[in-house]
């Protein structure tokens, strides 16, 4: 076993032992092992596996964002070194993870609007979609360090795809949403490169989506776990309009014993254990949370922001408080209606839900959010960062046994 950096890609729709497989490969590609890969291995569910059912509408097929048709989700995850910190060169734990609203997103904009629940943080580019009403580049999440890189990285990947940005177009300002993961990674190294965001952007598909410690969540902690990116979606019936929504959070955020899951405080039912979570320094962040939400009603940008509003109360349902140096972002997304880029006519026409009818999108919104949190923690995997910090994944048969104690 040595130490020398291992790095690989993970995108989006990959099968868990696809994964692996992929991982391994690049392993032995790369000639090392890193502290990261010799975890034991660890069999990782989503809550529904586990025979908790979070609310009363059903997933969509993939139970993913990517129920969403056109949404598509990729993610480029670094892994490397080991042991001791060593500011700019590792240990890195790290990646960036990319939602696409659906193809050709510049020219036929999607109705977007957001909501900052606690703003220690950032997510770029919420100031023209207040102002416009629409997004109309992919979502990027990754480190907090890493913002200014990853930025750089959608742009140079819009500019390929739209030569004219600039020139005879207009300009961008991306939409990038970040969370610290210096507690397990080499921050201060910002090793997510443009070619990274670009890989990621590349490599984006619908279908399945990998979730856990993969992309932007390889580094993130949450309620004293190792957490990392989750999804999940709600379908509702036909009387209701038949519409989906879907969630994608990248969770870094709350203490262990404010955990709750459907309703059971397994924080504080769980094993008591000293978390770093629980024993922060001061100037060190209480961790973040982004949340995207995508849907195929025909919302515009006002009632996309109500719809943000309430995935702060699945947030709420998982025990968060929105501390006061978390950072806790949502931006919401509707494919039904396109915006044009340069509209021909003076007008358009747009297909838009009456807000009486919204009362089964909100509740869809909370419970997506809800379970895409719960997922993030039962998908990721035990993690060995900079100075040998390990998170432990929780325990799964821990979780279902403290669930049917409480029952």
């Amino acid at each position: 076993m040595t130490s020398r950096s291992r790095h690989f890609v993970e995108m989006a729709g990959q099968q868990p032992a696809r994964l692996l497989a992929l991982s391994c490969a690049a392993t032995v590609l790369a000639g090392c092992l890193s502290t990261v890969a010799a975890e034991p291995k660890q069999e990782r569910h989503h809550l529904r596996d586990l025979g908790i059912v979070v609310g009363q509408y059903p997933p969509g097929p993939f139970n993913a964002i990517t129920d969403i048709a056109g949404v598509k989700v990729g993610h480029t995850t670094l892994i490397s070194g080991e042991g001791p910190l060593k500011p700019g060169q590792g240990p890195i734990r790290t990646g960036v993870t990319v939602v696409i609203p659906r193809d050709d997103v510049w020219h036929k904009k999607v109705p977007a609007g957001s909501f900052v629940l606690n703003g220690t943080g950032e997510m770029t580019g919420l100031a023209w979609v207040s102002e416009s009403g629409f997004l109309e580049y992919p979502i990027a999440l990754t480190n907090t360090l890493n913002v200014p890189r990853v930025a750089n990285g959608v742009m140079s990947w819009m500019i390929k795809q739209y030569p004219a940005i600039g020139i005879e177009d207009d300009t961008l300002t991306p939409v990038v949403a970040e969370c610290d993961d210096g507690r397990l990674n080499d921050i201060q190294g910002r090793h997510v490169s443009e070619q990274h965001v670009m890989t990621a952007l590349d490599g984006a598909t619908s279908g399945p989506v990998a979730e856990g410690t993969v992309g932007a969540g390889t580094g993130m902690v949450s309620y004293g776990f190792k957490g990392g990116i989750g999804t999940s979606s709600r379908q509702l019936s036909e009387k209701e309009g038949g519409y989906t929504v879907g969630a994608l959070v990248n969770a870094n955020h709350g203490r262990r014993p404010e955990l709750i899951v459907s309703g059971v405080p397994v924080g504080k039912l769980y094993e008591p254990a000293a978390q770093m979570s629980e024993a922060l320094v001061p100037g060190q962040s209480e961790g973040s949370i982004i949340i995207v939400i995508a849907t195929d009603a025909p919302l515009d940008s006002r009632q996309l922001i109500r719809l943000a509003k309430r995935a702060a109360l699945g947030l709420a349902r998982t025990g968060s408080t929105a501390r006061h140096g978390s950072g806790d972002f949502i931006l919401a997304f509707s494919t039904a209606n396109v915006i044009p880029h340069y509209p021909k006519d003076p007008t358009y026409s747009l297909t838009h839900l009456a807000d009486t009818h919204l009362n089964p999108l909100f509740a869809a919104t909370v419970e997506a959010t809800e379970e895409a949190i719960l997922n993030a923690l039962t998908m990721a995997t035990t993690v060995t960062g900079r100075d040998d910090h390990r998170i432990e994944a929780i325990d799964l048969d821990r979780l279902k046994t403290v669930m049917s104690g409480s029952r």
